[in-house]
């Protein structure tokens, strides 16, 4: 039984008001078909810097540019009418300074039709979040594990255990006075994700968390299983895509090879009436 879509999408303010309550559904989304399929069943959809690992093979997000995000910022908006569209800004993109970041916010929003920007780090970006704010650009914020800084945190590794549980408190409770309308918190542990939800006043968005948060995002190629490649703890696959994709993949090569498709169905007379396809 599938999900029914709203006729509107929820806005940034919307959002930030569904604090406490049903907790919010966010999926990544890079394609307009993936798009059209989640359009109203969720409420966020996020254009990952992801986007550089699952799609171009990238090591990282660290090599993913502007141009990579407006590509698929526009491909996913085509598929949007009823979900927040949020848009990662990429890694370079935002950390010069509030100008640059805004600037580069201001681009991606004209040029994608997103309604809000998504940017990493907390307490010291508290003023370029800030600054966004105050000209219009809704920021979600995203503490904890943040991908861009992979190589300074010394890779993929659980944030604010023991006494570095205070500073990540911080860093979200700076984001949020801030006027972040929500945040991200990743791969963090469950209890701390617990008293940072209850002690920010935004909503926070789970991913490698806890079930506590007031919303939970995953990459949807992850969740699929369609990108096999990486793994972490929290993703749960809710189908098996890439091992039926292979599959279907061998199949065709294999009926190509034995001549066995194209058969005469797939085929075209010299002559068919009303035949249009």
């Amino acid at each position: 039984m599938s999900a029914t879509p709203r006729q509107t999408a929820p806005t940034p303010a919307a959002i930030r008001a569904a604090k406490g309550g049903t907790p919010l559904v966010a999926l990544t989304a890079y394609t307009t078909p993936t798009a059209r399929m989640m359009d109203g069943v969720v409420d966020i959809v996020l254009v990952g810097d992801s986007v550089g690992m699952v799609l171009h093979g990238l090591p990282s997000t660290l090599g993913v540019t502007m141009e990579m995000m407006i590509l698929h910022g526009q491909a996913v908006r085509r598929g949007l009418g009823a979900s927040l569209m949020v848009v990662d800004m990429p890694f370079g993109s935002y950390e010069a300074g509030p100008e640059t970041a805004f600037a580069n916010a201001a681009r991606l929003m004209s040029e994608t039709g997103s309604e809000a920007v998504k940017l990493e780090g907390g307490r010291h970006m508290a003023d370029t979040i800030r600054f966004l704010v105050a000209r219009g650009v809704p920021v979600m914020a995203h503490v904890g594990l943040t991908p861009q800084s992979v190589h300074a945190l010394g890779g993929y590794k659980v944030q604010g255990r023991g006494a570095a549980g205070e500073a990540l408190i911080a860093d979200a409770q700076a984001v949020a006075e801030a006027g972040a309308f929500a945040v991200v918190l990743e791969k963090v542990p469950a209890a701390l994700a617990d008293r940072v939800t209850s002690e920010v006043p935004i909503p926070t968005i789970g991913i490698g968390a806890s079930a506590g948060c007031d919303g939970q995002v995953l990459v949807v190629d992850d969740m699929l299983g369609l990108f096999t490649e990486f793994r972490p703890k929290f993703v749960k696959r809710f189908a098996t895509l890439g091992e039926r994709a292979e599959a279907a993949i061998a199949a065709y090569a294999g009926e190509v090879r034995a001549r066995t498709f194209p058969a005469e169905e797939h085929t075209f007379a010299d002559t068919a009436p009303g035949e249009t396809t």
